[in-house]
């Protein structure tokens, strides 16, 4: 698909995390803006955030760089597990990265970490089965698109083992996750256009710093957590931006 771009001779291209390095590859001339949850640096996006070199910008949504908050939330809400689940898909460009910060902030926790992977529908369904075999275990789900297009299905799933999860999306928790944490990926993707535009209008990538979001939303399904026997702290509760009923 990148090359059929290039051929078409594309005035712009935008991008999302498992297309970035393919769109990258194809050419090194038309500009690339992209929206990634991955580490842009570290996954050889860009040289830097402020000068990103090269033909491609955009935004980082800081989703992976969150895994370690996400981690502290639901320790927090559910503070006598020694040990939490971690959920990556193995093909995400950023998943060492990921893991290797969750890991680093449970044991500033005092905790272990399962690290499960996934990144097809039916190993989705043998993350949870295998959680069952420790009930209660919470999970942290690792940013990344595979599993975005399966929040609805993670949520249920949730339920269905009785899992306390967490993930980045309000749409999760909306869904019957228990709680998310994380930027509005609407305005990321707003931002996106807005580069497109200044690239048509002239402006070079290299010349537009990748942007970052500076307001995350915590959100907690009420009923989930009654579901699953979870009371909700008090000191959680009023840094909470939404509470679903």
């Amino acid at each position: 698909m990148a090359a059929d771009l290039v051929r078409r001779e594309a005035a712009v291209i935008a991008v999302n995390t498992p297309a970035v390095m393919p769109a990258k590859k194809a050419t090194s001339t038309i500009p690339i803006v992209f929206f990634t949850a991955a580490d842009p640096v570290e996954a050889g996006f860009v040289a830097s955030l402020n000068r990103p070199g090269g033909n491609l910008t955009g935004i980082s949504g800081l989703q992976s760089e969150l895994g370690p908050k996400r981690l502290e939330l639901l320790h927090e809400l559910v503070p006598k597990a020694t040990t939490i689940a971690l959920l990556v898909n193995p093909n995400n460009v950023d998943v060492e990265k990921l893991t290797r910060d969750v890991e680093a902030t449970a044991r500033n926790l005092g905790l272990e970490i399962q690290v499960l992977r996934a990144s097809t529908e039916g190993g989705l369904n043998g993350v949870f089965a295998r959680l069952a075999d420790t009930p209660g275990r919470p999970l942290v789900i690792g940013a990344d698109a595979f599993l975005v297009s399966r929040s609805e299905t993670l949520a249920r799933l949730g339920l269905q083992y009785a899992v306390p999860t967490i993930f980045q999306l309000r749409e999760f928790a909306a869904a019957g996750g228990l709680m998310s944490y994380g930027s509005n990926p609407k305005d990321s993707f707003r931002q996106v256009g807005i580069y497109a535009g200044r690239i048509l209008r002239g402006e070079k990538p290299a010349d537009l710093p990748v942007q970052q979001p500076t307001k995350f939303e915590l959100v907690i399904n009420l009923k989930t957590a009654n579901a699953l026997g979870i009371t909700l702290p008090p000191t959680l509760v009023t840094r909470t931006d939404e509470v679903i009923e």
